[in-house]
């Protein structure tokens, strides 16, 4: 049989062997998508009336999703950059996790593209040339373009690289460096990409400044590396694979000087918009202080500031921020959470608030839109867990090509574990 049959089944036997936490743990989250496959019915069969969108409102939960999570795909190459071109040996033997974080992501951005679509049957739409879509003009459509592009190179590089490990080869560095490298490209153009997206539409003032690209990148690269932080930290704990203090201090010195960027580009944005206070920081009062006794993101917006200021005070103490079993992970899960909600609900529903003919109008998800954006999220975690795993057996050598034959002349399938690798 080929190696590379042999590649896909043995990763595959070793995949779906596991613990009963492991078990568990997909179990939770299959739960989760089970309920967004009804949910998906709800919405694909009735249309979008079972969203709370409206006329004044017709970006909300989904957009939100999609806008943070195509940040968590281009935060990759900070794992990326660091191992190839400044060759830091700790991160780059566990470099393809990072990869395969990104498949995740990419993977959850078109689930909520999809759901942004309103029905499967309408996606042909933002294929170039035959999609009504004016590509080149639009945005939507490029922005698709790259998204795909840099899930078909991280599939690539990283599958490629856990191949060459399996079957214990070096892998082609004329081929491979120059894949990686277009990643590394790759990775900015996604997220400035989107952030094109919102920011060439004058009519939502809250958007139209050339600071956006900018404040998405160093979003990108606080959430995102916060996010591989814990994903590490639970590789270090629930697996044999140990990831080295240095690549934690690299990963969490990103995170920290990232996100004191993205608080100091907040502060100038507020200070821009508020100072003059014309009808054009409408928006952004309605996000900090309400406006006409509507006040639903206020608290949101609060809680976000507070969660990012603490934990960039956290991360500021070396010695807090090297602690790997309390300060580094609330850190990290509070920078998380807090452009979660600068980013998504923060930056995509206040712009639509008010209208461009200045009425205003709130929006609340709706319980289909809550069970569909958890059942996005579940898949993009069951993926990366099921990438996760069969990546680390790779990594530690439990999974590797032999051309063994079982007694009676048939192919055995080999799953190293560690009683056969001694």
């Amino acid at each position: 049989m080929k190696p590379i049959i042999r590649f896909g089944i043995d990763s595959f036997l070793y995949v779906i062997r596991g613990s009963a936490m492991f078990y568990g743990w997909l179990m939770f989250l299959g739960f989760f998508m089970l309920l967004m496959m009804y949910g998906a019915y709800e919405q694909f069969t009735n249309g979008m009336i079972v969203t709370n969108y409206n006329d004044q409102v017709s970006w909300g939960l989904y957009e939100a999703q999609f806008v943070f999570l195509v940040g968590v795909a281009a935060a990759a190459v900070t794992v990326v950059f660091p191992s190839y071109v400044y060759h830091h040996k700790k991160l780059k033997e566990i470099v393809v996790l990072g990869e395969m974080l990104a498949i995740a992501a990419v993977s959850m951005v078109i689930i909520f593209i999809m759901f942004h679509m309103g029905r499967p049957d309408r996606l042909w739409h933002l294929l170039p040339v035959i999609g009504i879509f004016n590509w080149p003009n639009s945005m939507l459509t490029w922005d698709v373009l790259v998204l795909n592009g840099y899930l078909v190179l991280n599939m690539v590089c990283g599958f490629y690289y856990l191949y060459k490990r399996y079957v214990g080869q070096e892998v082609n560095k004329s081929f491979y460096m120059p894949l990686v490298y277009i990643s590394i490209g790759w990775a900015l153009s996604i997220h400035t990409v989107t952030a094109f997206l919102v920011n060439t539409m004058p009519s939502r003032p809250m958007w139209f400044h050339s600071m956006m690209p900018i404040k998405f990148i160093t979003t990108a690269f606080a959430a995102g590396p916060s996010m591989i932080i814990v994903s590490f930290l639970i590789i270090n704990k629930y697996t044999k694979l140990k990831i080295a203090e240095e690549a934690f201090d690299t990963l969490s010195q990103i995170v920290t000087w990232c996100l004191g960027i993205a608080i100091f580009l907040g502060i100038s944005e507020v200070v821009t918009e508020l100072y003059p206070s014309t009808e054009h920081s409408f928006s952004l009062q309605y996000l900090i202080f309400g406006k006409h006794g509507l006040s639903g993101l206020v608290v949101w917006y609060w809680a976000s500031v507070v969660l990012m200021v603490t934990s960039f005070i956290i991360l500021l103490n070396p010695r807090l921020r090297r602690n790997l079993t309390f300060w580094l992970p609330l850190a990290c899960v509070m920078t998380f959470a807090g452009i979660w909600i600068d980013k998504g609900m923060g930056l995509v529903v206040p712009a639509f608030i008010p209208s461009p003919i200045g009425e205003f109008s709130e929006y609340v998800p709706s319980a289909i839109e809550i069970i569909n954006t958890l059942g996005g999220w579940a898949s993009g975690l069951f993926i990366f867990t099921l990438l996760a795993k069969g990546a680390i057996g790779v990594l530690l050598g439990e999974v590797k090509y032999s051309d063994k034959w079982n007694l009676a002349g048939e192919w055995q399938p080999i799953v190293h574990t560690e009683e056969t690798s001694k």
